[in-house]
């Protein structure tokens, strides 16, 4: 069987490929501690999951429109309007399948052969991927440790060529944790103006923010700027619903329409049951959302002043997320039982072998220098895998 080129354009999730790998260990009965999963620990808000019960019993279990109900348009929209002031017919928004599906379809709808798409680095790992399935050409834009990870738009500007069509932006970001400022949401969005771009603006992380940060979102910068961004969001991460497989884009309506369309030929509807406990979470999960964030807050704290406590590991106090991104390039170059460790991907094997600790390397992030650690997990697993991670990197010799 000769299957399609673009299979091997592309290689499995490496963050869900290493989550899965730490639960067949601890299915074997290891001891592993998971720092790998990008989802919260907290079980999701009782008037979520009461609305679902309720959407069962009512018999609400069969197809929907494929774009949604309009109840959960409407939400959405409220939100977005309420929130952000940011003002959008049901007809431009669009629920998908989680917020990876909503930016499946953007890509679906928009690239094809010849087309480029700037991604910042480091990106989450999916975007470049997504962007090869479609055969256009990731092209990216390298950010400064030192700099906070904020993109520098001369650099930008630099990458822009006649085949460019979108400009990719996720703040807060996932793996950093940096946020842009509004200055420089305001450089970007003047290039993609000028160049008459698409903002693709990845807004899942906006309610996880940390020391009085609050969220921007690129759309609100003016009419002009608003009329060339599709908005990504979704309810997995600030309301922990992970499982329930909702997000939703907002956006032009050209584009929303096409998205659309090819979501009624793809999966059709999303789950019935998971709309209607999308609606609840929109409108009563905020002290939920708050609860979670305070204590990510202090996980946060811990986990980065553990850190930067082990010689050779260097690490960002992240503004938002819930992931550390420590560099560990004072560690690289050491040898451990099978050799030097010369990688982010040999650490992270080094560490899950020798430790039984997950972590997610930095390689399908963009960085050699760095791994990604979730602190959405208990304080007790925090303070056991960092003490595990603090030893195995001791027993490395130089």
């Amino acid at each position: 069987m000769k299957l399609a080129a673009r299979v091997s354009r592309i290689t499995p999730s490496p963050t869900l490929a290493m989550t899965a790998t730490a639960k067949a260990m601890a299915a074997q009965g290891l001891d592993v501690v998971d720092f790998s999963s990008g989802e919260p620990d907290f079980d999701t808000p009782e008037p979520v999951k009461a609305a679902a019960e309720a959407a069962i019993r009512a018999g609400f279990t069969k197809y929907t429109p494929s774009s949604g109900i309009d109840e959960l348009r409407q939400a959405i929209a409220d939100k977005l309007l309420t929130e952000q002031g940011l003002r959008y017919e049901k007809a431009q928004i669009l629920v998908s399948c989680g917020a990876k599906h909503s930016l499946y379809n953007v890509a679906e709808a928009l690239l094809e052969a010849g087309d480029e798409i700037i991604i910042p680095t480091p990106y989450w790992v999916s975007y470049a991927d997504q962007a090869l399935l479609n055969d256009a050409t990731p092209v990216l834009l390298p950010t400064k440790e030192d700099q906070g990870y904020a993109i520098n738009p001369e650099e930008l500007q630099k990458l822009v060529t006649p085949r460019t069509k979108a400009i990719i932006v996720n703040s807060p970001c996932n793996p950093t944790g940096a946020t842009y400022d509004k200055r420089t949401l305001e450089a970007i969005a003047t290039i993609a103006v000028k160049h008459n771009l698409l903002i693709i603006s990845d807004e899942i992380y906006e309610k996880v923010l940390y020391d009085g940060a609050t969220h921007i979102s690129i759309a609100t910068l003016g009419p002009e700027v608003a009329e060339r961004t599709v908005i990504i969001n979704g309810v997995s991460k600030a309301y922990a619903m992970t499982g329930w497989r909702i997000g939703y884009a907002a956006g032009p309506k050209p584009l929303l329409t096409a998205m659309a369309n090819i979501q009624s030929q793809s999966t059709s509807n999303p789950c019935s049951i998971s709309q209607k406990a999308a609606v609840a979470a929109l409108k009563l999960g905020g002290p939920f959302t708050e609860m979670m964030v305070v204590e990510f807050d202090r996980r946060r704290k811990v986990m980065v002043e553990r850190l930067n406590a082990i010689p050779g590991v260097s690490c960002r106090m992240p503004g938002g997320a819930f992931y550390a991104f420590p560099n560990i390039g004072g560690i690289l170059g050491r040898t451990g039982p099978d050799g030097p460790v010369t990688s982010p991907q040999a650490l992270a094997n080094y560490l899950l072998k020798e430790a039984h600790v997950a972590v997610v390397p930095g390689e399908p992030f963009g960085s050699q220098h760095h791994i990604r650690l979730s602190y959405a997990t208990s304080m007790d697993t925090i303070t056991k895998g960092l003490n595990r991670i603090a030893a195995a990197f001791g027993k490395l010799t130089a």
